[in-house]
């Protein structure tokens, strides 16, 4: 009897450490992928589909506000359009909210005149917004005028833009969910 319970015992110490091993390759899964890396962007096997997580950050240092809005935009590494959908989550009921592209430039020139907007949404009664768009760049992500190597995505207030001439001219950062890595797209018909 007391044989089968240790034996027992150590099936379900084995069980649970597999169980273990299994979570922590699946959790360190994040950290992989060439266009942007990290623990909250994961690329779906060698496929071409990839996910970005932006979140409100303190202005002044960029951290993460936690348990503050967030989003996860799931998107596509390369394709003649850029495919993606982007769910925000704790935004401010209402309100109209835009997910651009937002290119550095030398001398951080304001306002910003060469930004692309993908898409817009108004949150709902409770502060979600859901964005989805097959957007015709004509240019890969980042663009050639962009100082990174890989490009910024935020969702910012509509009303901080202006939708004809692709400017940003108002700045209110709290209000804004922000890259927690950044990305790289091919558009590959250009």
């Amino acid at each position: 009897m007391k044989l089968k319970k240790k034996l027992l015992s150590t099936v379900v110490i084995f069980a649970a450490l597999a169980s273990l091993l299994a979570v922590s390759l699946a959790f360190a899964r994040f950290d992989m992928g060439e266009h942007g890396g990290g623990k909250y962007k994961t690329q779906a096997g060698q496929s071409n589909t990839a996910h970005l997580y932006l979140f409100e950050k303190y202005p002044d240092s960029w951290d993460i506000v936690k348990g503050g809005a967030w989003g996860k935009m799931r998107f596509n590494f390369s394709g003649p359009t850029f495919d993606f959908v982007f769910n925000g989550h704790r935004l401010q009921p209402g309100k109209n909210y835009t997910l651009i592209y937002y290119p550095d430039k030398e001398g951080n020139p304001w306002p910003r005149t060469d930004i692309i907007l993908l898409g817009n949404g108004t949150a709902n009664k409770g502060g979600n917004v859901h964005i989805a768009d097959s957007a015709e760049l004509n240019t890969d992500l980042p663009s050639a005028a962009d100082i990174n190597e890989r490009a910024k995505i935020w969702l910012v207030l509509s009303t901080d833009l202006d939708f004809e001439a692709n400017t940003m001219f108002g700045w209110n950062p709290t209000k804004y969910l922000f890259e927690h890595n950044l990305i790289t797209y091919d558009d590959t018909d250009v």
